[in-house]
């Protein structure tokens, strides 16, 4: 913020800074009413250590200085209206009426130009005018626009944003989907047909017993067989252009053109990750933003939610009703809060052992809990795993179907059954209500990401599993897993379409039950069941978990992007309909602004686990010999230095030297200077803010000292003029007068001494 744009000083009308304020502090010109006022004295305290012969030599500065600034704003932007065209009325801080001034002197201003400045406004006039109804037109066409509006309307602003969020899903998956069609799918689609010519891999002869692969002919089979191939990837799915088995090609001729198929796998793989994480970083921008300016003041915050916090878009009256209750139960947890606070500063030594000694037993029971979990997920894995590779099959479908869904069924109990735990004895932690619901839900995320990441790991640990030397020297187990990338692409297909089934399954056999039970059944049981909430926290973390499926899925089945776009299309419509329908808002409002920027919090930590097990597969583990287009490549990034080795020399030794040591480090040393920097920027911005507030704070006081200065006055003033009317009748009219016009103008000296203070 520059010196011109500091805001002024309430005592002397100059800066606001303290080493103006000293000078002034100093002046003797200052009105002796003035040097009453509590900002006035404040400043002589901080001041007063202050050396007198420094602000001496700063005090004819800040004369000339501040006698530029004595004009008012209003007029400083009505100077700058006449000249500046292109900047917004509406970005102004003067009133409506001056803003109409401001207007109608532009448009006179306007009928001058001639020429080339005449062109010039008229042509960014028009822009602007394009500008704004394109927008308007494209808003049209935007996904869900009149659903989310009906929604916002019945609901508020905090089941807005789930919908919103889902709806940044479809658009996210579907981008998705398009770089791994238009870049994979497609060419290797059109090489199949013989359009253009390709290239197919080769695999080296050093590796030529680790080549055998594919799916065997299973004869004539029950029909139930194909479900369990639809459902689980298996049979006639595997080889298609759903997994990663069925791209090996090496490179498509396009003319003189060389497309180079296992660079574009790798790259849109990097891509699709690299634009995910910089889509959420740029969304949650604004819901930081937020989030800190409602968190900073506690003050503030009682503010809002009396004054500002009412959601006008409810137009139902028992969202209205609810919408009261909860800013009426926010009241009160704020309150409680407040309360828990003193109650935590007046703890004494014993008391804070105790709740310590009960936070460690408690947290040791989650960690086992969550230990338990993951152990399960890992036999899971295992027990299907030996299932599926012993290939026989039982007269059963729902068994078959049962093994083969075993980790998926593990994962979802498990994310069903301890959330509530974790509710339950968090209550025991004495934590404020605001940190135990912050505290609830991470452990849910970490419980419901962290059992992927378990997943992958225990799949690898099959794909690695090398009895007796059976690995060397492909690296892996060919002989169980020809072509390991299928069988977790596999893995990841068939958690996805888990996900959605019991999305449907929980709408069609849970909410619409309970929605007729407690409408159609009165009863005490009833009544204390209640209505199904609409829990915005546990839907997000639904959503967020399919996307890391998909995410981490996507490497290994180039389609799942697109199975994710229809899966979230129907999730929207299936969500929107159990809202309407069979749930009510939950007690615990959201803000619009604090729920997207938790969303993507943990969207955002979906997306860093999800970069963990690709990055370990791409970088670590060999790739298939049998399938896939990395067949002669150790692992998958190979195929980076093996491009890079086909440029010209000085072009290697350019992207060499950014890949190395001597540009690392420096480079990391930048970073990091830039990073201080933004860091210290931030804090002179806090500062200056709490600056503003504390000036803000002292105005109020002067005002009210003032306001008590006027109502002495006024006292006086009657006071005098009641006694120059109980004169005795011999004095003269002369002297009633002069009375008369001491008490006027003692109380016009009040009243221009208040007018004096800056509103």
């Amino acid at each position: 913020m520059s010196r011109q744009d500091h805001p002024r000083s309430p005592i002397s009308g100059q800066y606001g800074e303290d080493q103006d304020n000293d000078v002034f502090l100093s002046d003797r010109r200052v009105n002796p009413f003035l040097q009453q006022l509590p900002s006035y004295q404040s400043l002589l305290k901080r001041t007063k250590s202050t050396n007198n012969g420094t602000r001496e030599r700063r005090k004819s500065t800040i004369h000339s200085r501040s006698s530029s600034l004595s004009t008012p704003v209003r007029s400083s932007f009505a100077d700058e209206g006449s000249d500046d065209d292109e900047q917004s009325i509406r970005e102004y801080a003067i009133s409506l009426k001056e803003k109409r001034k401001l207007r109608e002197k532009k448009k006179k201003n306007a009928k001058h130009l001639v020429g080339w400045h005449h062109w010039k406004v008229d042509t960014l006039r028009s822009l602007k005018r394009f500008q704004m109804e394109s927008l308007a037109a494209l808003s049209v066409l935007k996904l869900w626009k009149s659903d989310i509006h009906e929604i916002e309307g019945r609901f508020g602003t905090g089941i807005k944003s789930y919908f919103l969020f889902l709806r940044f899903l479809v658009l996210l998956n579907a981008v998705i989907f398009l770089l791994m069609f238009g870049f994979v799918t497609l060419p290797v689609a059109v090489s199949k047909f013989g359009i253009i010519n390709a290239t197919y891999t080769q695999t080296n002869k050093n590796f030529e017993h680790c080549a055998t692969y594919g799916v065997t002919s299973r004869g004539l089979i029950h029909f139930y067989h194909y479900i369990i191939d639809m459902l689980s990837g298996t049979g006639f799915l595997e080889r298609t252009y759903l997994f990663y088995g069925y791209y090996k090609l090496d490179a498509v001729q396009f003319v003189d053109f060389k497309y180079n198929v296992p660079l574009a796998y790798l790259m849109v793989t990097i891509a699709y990750l690299f634009i995910s994480l910089v889509w959420i970083v740029r969304r949650s921008v604004l819901g930081f933003k937020s989030s800190l300016v409602h968190d900073e003041d506690r003050f503030q915050t009682y503010c809002n939610k009396i004054f500002a916090g009412w959601d006008f878009c409810i137009t139902d009256p028992e969202t209205a009703r609810l919408k009261h209750n909860s800013l009426h139960q926010e009241l009160k947890t704020d309150l409680e809060e407040e309360r828990i606070r003193k109650r935590i500063a007046a703890r004494t030594k014993g008391e804070k052992i105790r709740i310590y000694l009960i936070r460690f037993l408690i947290n040791s029971v989650v960690l086992s809990l969550l230990v338990g979990c993951f152990y399960c997920v890992y036999k899971a894995t295992i027990y299907s795993q030996e299932y599926i590779r012993s290939g026989v099959h039982s007269t059963y479908f729902l068994l078959d179907l049962a093994t083969e869904y075993l980790p998926s069924l593990v994962i979802t109990f498990a994310n069903v059954l301890t959330p509530p735990l974790f509710d339950i004895i968090i209550q025991f932690e004495d934590y404020s209500p605001a940190f135990e619901i912050r505290l609830t839900l991470m452990r849910s995320v970490f419980l419901r990401l962290a059992s992927i990441t378990i997943l992958m790991f225990t799949l690898w640990s099959q794909i690695t599993l090398c009895p007796e030397g059976e690995c060397s020297p492909c690296g892996y187990n060919y002989k169980v897993y020809p072509c390991w990338e299928s069988r977790v692409g596999q893995e990841m297909y068939k958690l996805m379409i888990f996900d959605f089934i019991v999305i449907m399954a929980t709408t069609l056999f849970y909410e619409y039950p309970r929605k007729l039970i407690v409408t159609h059944w009165k009863c005490k049981l009833t009544m204390l069941l209640g209505q199904q909430e609409f829990d915005i926290p546990q839907n997000v973390l639904y959503i967020v978990y399919g996307q890391t499926i998909c995410w981490i899925g996507a490497f290994y089945s180039p389609l799942l992007p697109a199975i994710a776009t229809v899966k979230y299309f129907f999730t929207f419509y299936i969500k929107k309909t159990s809202l309407m329908t069979n749930c009510r808002p939950a007690t615990r409002i959201f803000r619009a602004s604090s729920s997207n920027f938790f969303f993507l919090l943990v969207l955002l930590i979906g997306l860093v686990l999800a970069c963990i097990p690709v990055g370990v597969s791409i970088g670590q583990i060999h790739s298939s010999k049998a399938c896939g287009p990395f067949v002669n490549f150790n692992t998958s990034w190979e195929v980076i230095p093996h491009t890079i080795k086909t440029f010209p020399t000085a072009i290697q030794r350019i992207v060499f030297g950014l890949g190395s040591e001597a540009f690392a480090i420096p480079f990391f040393f930048v970073v990091c200077l830039i990073l201080f920097y933004f860091v210290a920027l931030a804090g002179a911005h806090k500062q200056v803010v709490e600056q503003l507030r504390e000036q803000l704070a002292m105005e109020g006081r002067d005002k009210l000292f003032l306001i008590r200065k006027l109502t002495q006055a006024q006292i006086e003033m009657g006071t005098k003029f009641a006694r120059a009317q109980m004169l005795p009748s011999r004095t003269s009219g002369r002297e009633k007068r002069q009375v008369r016009s001491e008490s006027q103008s003692s109380l016009e000296h009040a009243i221009i001494t208040s007018s004096a203070k800056p509103v």
